[in-house]
């Protein structure tokens, strides 16, 4: 989902820490947070218990995926972290990725979804057990990631009353392996200088890949102006259960006053 926040500048011990220019610029896209500063791209709102195992991984996978024997042009990249002159991942509250020059954001619903499916694959291969600190995340989108695949009742009272009616359609239908996975695709998949697709901003959970594909197009039918016929293919089966607990998940996170957008998909699934 694309957010807009109130502008933070990194503040300078930030910039010190990771040795870049003390004039940063505002980046467009996702939620409005990022800043470019020289050669890096700084984000806020990074936790650092998660950093620790992620962003090594990451940075690991991103330079294997750019130096792999026989890579085409548009292979798969991911962004690369970058740690601070300290040593460390996240410096109060802020993480860093290098800059790609030319890089824009991929609209094409198709091409992110294939991205997606590639860096799953990739994912699974070098992540075989749920990572430490997933489970003591509590930020919004961890609390309803938590809801949603958690006891009904829970789900129910967190709820308050609204999306009854969705909760009411859920089934207990296996959406597949669970694995670490993506779960905000959308917007978050670039076009670099060359036409290779690029990921950034890893937004991780042990979920299914499903459900991740499932996010990834309701926030692009919402959001992303994709055409509301991606939903079609997530009408009936495990799928409409994937779809069903995205919608649940986006609208527990943004939560009332803000959720009438994704209950309104329920009508496109019929």
């Amino acid at each position: 989902m694309i957010v807009t926040v109130a502008l933070v500048i990194p503040p300078p011990e930030v910039l010190d820490l990771f040795a870049v220019p003390e004039a940063p610029e505002p980046l467009p896209g996702g939620r409005g947070a990022s800043f470019r500063a020289g050669d890096l791209v700084l984000s806020p709102g990074r936790e650092g218990e998660v950093a620790q195992w992620l962003y090594p991984m990451l940075a690991r996978l991103s330079v294997r995926l750019d130096e792999a024997p026989g890579r085409r042009r548009r292979d798969l990249r991911v962004a690369l972290p970058v740690p601070a002159r300290d040593g460390s991942w996240v410096v109060d509250g802020w993480g860093a990725t290098r800059w790609e020059p030319g890089a824009t954001t991929c609209e094409d619903l198709e091409v992110t979804l294939a991205a997606g499916r590639l860096l799953h694959a990739q994912l699974d291969a070098v992540v075989r057990s749920r990572p430490p600190g997933l489970d003591r995340r509590e930020d919004r989108w961890a609390r309803a990631e938590r809801l949603v695949f958690g006891p009904t009742a829970d789900l129910l009272w967190a709820l308050d009353g609204t999306a009854s009616d969705v909760v009411a359609l859920l089934e207990d239908v296996d959406l597949g392996r669970e694995q670490l996975v993506h779960a905000d695709l959308a917007g978050n998949v670039l076009i670099d200088g060359g036409g290779a697709p690029l990921v950034i901003d890893v937004a991780p959970a042990w979920r299914a890949p499903r459900w991740a594909e499932a996010v990834c197009v309701l926030d692009s039918v919402l959001w992303w102006d994709a055409d509301r016929t991606a939903l079609a293919p997530w009408r009936h089966g495990a799928d409409r259960q994937a779809m069903l607990r995205a919608i649940l998940f986006r609208a527990l996170a943004d939560g009332p006053g803000h959720d009438e957008p994704y209950l309104g998909v329920l009508d496109l699934l019929g």
